[in-house]
């Protein structure tokens, strides 16, 4: 069966107890950087969990090793999340797969129809609408689609273009 869009994989992501400790690791035994942090507190809007409104909130970093994003996520809040579905609180563990979509519904429709219903579902704020689908029965991970957006992308290549070439220096950037 054909996936209702782009399948290319460009993220993987680990869930961490500490992000400054996990992306130090990442450094200094991967020599990956620059890590960009994003603070999502307030910004991640129309959530649901496992179809319920609730919330979502993080911290993340992001490097680019070669042509795949690392993502370190550090779940913020109390309340239940897709990133607490797979790693408890306290541990590491690897969590998601990340490839764009261009039609969020019908990757929802899709992945529902084999019996990956939607862990999370939401929006960052006056932008991109993503979904995690728990796919951990099959793949042991999740599968996060983010919609496709230009301005994401030019983000995206913003972090790439810093760890061309990157030289060690400034290693941890807070965006």
């Amino acid at each position: 069966m054909l996936l209702p869009t782009d399948r290319t994989v460009f993220q993987n992501a680990w869930v961490v107890p500490d992000l400054e400790v996990a992306m130090r690791r990442w450094i200094d035994v991967c020599n990956i950087g620059p890590f960009f942090v994003l603070d999502h507190q307030d910004d991640i809007v129309d959530v649901t969990y496992r179809g319920q409104p609730s919330s979502l909130t993080m911290r993340l970093a992001i490097a680019q090793a070669g042509p795949v994003q690392i993502e370190l996520v550090e779940p913020a809040g109390d309340g239940p999340n897709c990133y607490r579905d797979l790693v408890k609180p306290g541990q590491s563990g690897f969590h998601h797969v990340c490839m764009w979509t261009h039609d969020i519904d019908a990757d929802a429709a899709h992945y529902e129809s084999m019996g990956f219903p939607a862990a999370n579902m939401g929006r960052v704020k006056d932008s991109i609408r993503f979904a995690y689908f728990d796919t951990s029965p099959a793949l042991n991970c999740m599968v996060e689609v983010m919609e496709y957006s230009p301005e994401v992308e030019a983000i995206f290549k913003v972090i790439a273009d810093a760890a061309r070439d990157w030289d060690g220096d400034d290693p941890i950037r807070y965006v």
